[in-house]
């Protein structure tokens, strides 16, 4: 006899909205990093320095890039873990590219897009049209874009582009210390958000997560969404891959490896189920804020390189287990009676 599955029952996309926010995990994480901010200045020397919060926003785009359309696609109940090599790769190929003639930056940068395009397209069709699990998908394709990065490159460093590339790329906003380059960051999640949180696209992509084959049912293009969710992905980590080897001045096949692991704590801690179908950008954003002041702090304070490693690890299951447990919470307060709610 056949097994009927359970079905989840559809959650409503969260609203951008004040009253939306009060009591929910993305409040958490943003009073996480109000108290880590105002911990940290008044413990550790140095927190409260301008340079400081210019390092930790330096060190946060690529994350942030990256966490912006792995949000989409963990909302829609998949995961890209291929996005470190993704930027290893690109970071290979403009070495590659630049030692073999090619001197105009467009053009090295419009090849990377293409090239992040291409490497998330290929993710795309085997979670899409073979039906593979993107897990192990992008477990092997985080292996061969790390080896590829190898065999394009090489274990050498390609370091002498222009310095005007190098400076301009991490120059500051005028009159500030934050380098121009978060402006990028901030009109990709505007443009994201929009389309997460404000068009039938985004409603589509938390029915998917909630139930795929009943949003297929109901005429949303499943497949679609999702190969072209994986494209954006390595477009983006291609992006971060540019600004990676810009920032260094240094193009090698090694750029960015485990990022991944950062990207993801950043997702789960900014309050999106590992299963689909719940979470936001703005937690998202939170929560890459918060790892990037937290690792900072903990630098400046000589916490060892492996504590720090630790750190984001315990924040990765808490980002699991948190989320759960603050919707069990609420919503046995829910299913109290009024009277009980107001008892101490």
């Amino acid at each position: 006899m056949a097994v009927e599955t359970p079905v989840r029952e559809p959650v409503s996309p969260p609203r951008a909205t004040a009253r939306g926010l009060l009591g929910s995990w993305d409040l958490l994480v943003l009073v996480a990093l109000v108290l880590v901010v105002v911990v940290g200045t008044l413990t550790i020397d140095g927190v409260g320095n301008p340079r400081f919060y210019r390092f930790v926003v330096l060190e946060a785009i690529p994350i942030a890039l990256i966490a912006l359309p792995m949000t989409l696609i963990v909302i829609t109940g998949e995961i890209d873990l291929s996005v470190a090599s993704t930027v290893g790769l690109t970071c290979s190929v403009m070495g590659k590219l630049w030692q073999s003639g090619l001197t105009s930056l467009p053009a090295l940068i419009a090849i990377s897009l293409v090239l992040g395009a291409v490497l998330g397209a290929v993710n795309g069709l085997f979670v899409t049209v073979f039906g593979l699990p993107s897990l192990a998908v992008t477990i092997g394709t985080l292996a061969l874009y790390r080896g590829l990065a190898y065999v394009v490159l090489g274990d050498k460093a390609v370091a002498d582009y222009p310095v005007e590339w190098t400076r301009d790329m991490i120059a500051p906003i005028p009159g500030t210390v934050i380098p121009w380059f978060v402006l990028v960051v901030a009109a990709l999640a505007v443009l994201f958000g929009v389309l997460l949180h404000a068009t039938p696209i985004g409603r589509g992509l938390y029915a998917i997560g909630n139930n795929a084959e009943a949003s297929a049912y109901s005429g949303i293009a499943v497949m679609r969404t999702k190969f072209w969710l994986f494209v954006a992905t390595g477009v983006v980590a291609a992006l971060a891959g540019v600004f990676w080897t810009f920032r260094f001045a240094s193009a090698r096949a090694d750029n960015a490896d485990g990022l991944e692991l950062s990207v993801v704590a950043a997702v789960l801690l900014g309050g999106v189920s590992i299963f689909g179908g719940r979470g936001g950008l703005l937690g998202v954003v939170a929560a890459v804020a918060l790892l990037g002041t937290l690792r900072n702090a903990l630098q400046l304070a000589d916490v060892p390189a492996n504590a720090l490693t630790i750190v984001t690890g315990t924040l990765l299951i808490a980002s699991v287990v948190g989320p759960n447990v603050v919707r069990m919470a609420r919503g046995r307060l829910r299913r109290r009676p009024p009277e009980e709610r107001t008892q101490p």
